[in-house]
């Protein structure tokens, strides 16, 4: 099996900045793509940031958010600056990963973690 293990987060005030970290383990033969998603209370959980060979950022966090990689720890980042208090959620990650045992291909969601930005 796979587990994704976020850490990081916290409360910070307007213009600061956070690092999210998610580690995955377990039987993995590749892992395809990681990604970044919030959820607002009150709101649809939506798209952040994706990392492949390439990233993409969703328009209002882009310039202010980077997502990055470390192939050989099978963690992904989320380094967030300029923090706004719309940034306010819970950050989930998300693996796409093929693991050996079973041999599958599937989405894998870390645990969640908070994210609050007070004024």
């Amino acid at each position: 099996q796979v587990r994704l293990v976020q850490s990081g987060g916290g409360l910070v005030q307007p213009g600061g900045s956070l690092r999210l970290s998610c580690a995955a383990s377990g039987t993995i033969s590749s892992i395809y793509a990681m990604d970044w998603y919030r959820q607002a209370p009150g709101k649809h959980r939506e798209l952040v940031a994706t990392i492949t060979n390439s990233t993409n950022y969703a328009d209002s966090v882009k310039d202010r958010f980077t997502i990055s990689r470390d192939n050989a720890k099978n963690t992904a980042y989320l380094q967030m600056n300029s923090l706004e208090t719309d940034d306010t959620a819970v950050y989930y990650c998300h693996a796409d990963v093929r693991s050996t045992r079973p041999y599958a291909r599937r989405g894998y969601w870390g645990q969640g973690t908070q994210v609050t930005v007070f004024s």
